[in-house]
C-alpha cells in the first residue's frame, strides 16, 4: 500500500522537470494524478517551454506505475482555464485531495534594464497562477473538509541576489500567499505549505540561456561550465540538486504525518537558508 492511496493529487506544470518528478513519485505512492500545463512557449522567455509530448510523456509514465492520469494543455494565468481543468477533474475522479502549484518560469534582469513585459509573465505565472490554482480547489477541498496543498518557492524567495527582481518578487509572494491561506483553510482540515528548492536539474535550469547569462565570458558555455557559480548559491558543495528531493519533501508534506504543519516554508536548497534569518 502507498502513502497516497485513493487520493487525486493536481499538479500545475506538470508536463516535465520537478512537476513529472511529482508525478511520478505520488503515483507510486497510490495517487491518481492530475497535470496542467501551459505546453506553449512565451516570447517574453529566452528558453523553451514544455511541450504537448512532454505532457504526453508524462501521462504515460503515471499510467506506468498503474494509476490513472487526466493531462490538460491549460495556462494557470487564466483563471477560467484552471478552473475548467479543476472541475474537469472533479467529475472524472471523484475529488482532488492534493494541490501542487508547480508551475514557474524565470525570466528578467536587473531592474535598471528590466522588461515589462518579463516582468508581467513572471508575476502572472509564479505568483497570480499560484492563487488562481488555490483558488479553484479550496472550494471541493472545503466541502471534503479534507486537502493538502504546496506551494512551490524558491531559495530566491528566502534570499535573493541581483538580477532576479521579478523571479524573486513571485517567490516571496509565494509565500506570503501560502501562510495567508494556510490561515483561511486551517478550520477545514486543509493545510497549506511551502518549498523552497535550491538551484534543481530542469530545463529552466539546463538551457543555453541560463549558461551564457552566468557565463558571458564563454561563447557557448555549457550548464557544467556555469556550474562553479551555481554551486556559490548553496552551502553544501552541490550545485545542482536532482528534483526527487524537492518531491520527497512534498510527499512528506502531503502525507499522513504532517497534519499539523501548516503556513511552514520547507527548503531544500543544499543549506542556502543557513544564511538567511529565521
Amino acid at each position: 500500500m502507498g502513502q497516497l492511496d485513493g487520493q487525486v493529487a493536481l499538479i500545475t506544470g506538470g508536463a516535465r522537470g520537478m512537476g513529472r518528478s511529482h508525478a511520478v513519485t505520488f503515483a507510486r505512492e497510490g495517487a491518481d494524478v492530475v497535470l496542467l500545463d501551459r505546453c506553449e512557449d512565451l516570447a517574453s522567455l529566452d528558453y523553451p517551454l514544455a511541450t504537448s509530448e512532454d505532457l504526453e510523456e508524462t501521462a504515460g509514465l503515471v499510467s506506468k506505475e498503474g494509476r490513472r492520469c487526466l493531462a490538460r494543455q491549460a495556462d494557470v494565468r487564466d483563471p477560467g482555464q484552471v478552473q475548467a481543468v479543476v472541475d474537469e477533474a472533479r467529475q472524472s475522479l471523484g475529488r482532488i485531495d492534493i494541490l501542487i502549484a508547480n508551475a514557474g518560469i524565470s525570466s528578467g534582469g536587473s531592474i535598471q534594464v528590466a522588461d515589462v513585459e518579463q516582468w508581467n509573465d513572471v508575476i502572472a505565472t509564479n505568483l497570480t497562477g499560484v492563487f488562481n490554482s488555490f483558488r479553484a480547489v479550496a472550494p471541493i477541498m472545503i466541502e471534503q473538509r479534507y486537502g493538502r496543498i504546496v506551494g512551490i518557492s524558491s531559495m530566491m524567495g528566502r534570499g535573493t541576489t541581483g538580477g532576479v527582481g521579478a523571479y524573486s518578487a513571485s517567490k516571496w509572494g509565494v509565500i506570503g500567499l501560502v501562510k495567508s491561506a494556510a490561515q483561511d483553510l486551517a478550520g477545514f482540515g486543509i493545510t497549506v505549505n511551502a518549498v523552497a528548492p535550491g538551484t534543481v536539474d530542469t530545463p529552466m535550469v539546463r538551457n543555453d540561456a541560463l549558461a551564457r547569462k552566468v557565463r558571458p565570458d564563454l561563447a557557448n558555455p555549457t550548464l557544467e561550465d556555469a556550474a562553479a557559480f551555481l554551486g556559490l548559491l548553496h552551502v553544501q558543495p552541490v550545485p545542482i540538486l536532482p528534483p526527487s528531493d524537492v518531491s520527497a519533501a512534498i510527499l512528506f508534506l502531503v502525507g499522513a504525518g504532517a497534519g499539523h504543519i501548516t503556513g511552514a516554508v520547507i527548503d531544500v536548497s543544499a543549506g542556502a537558508s543557513a544564511r538567511v534569518t529565521a
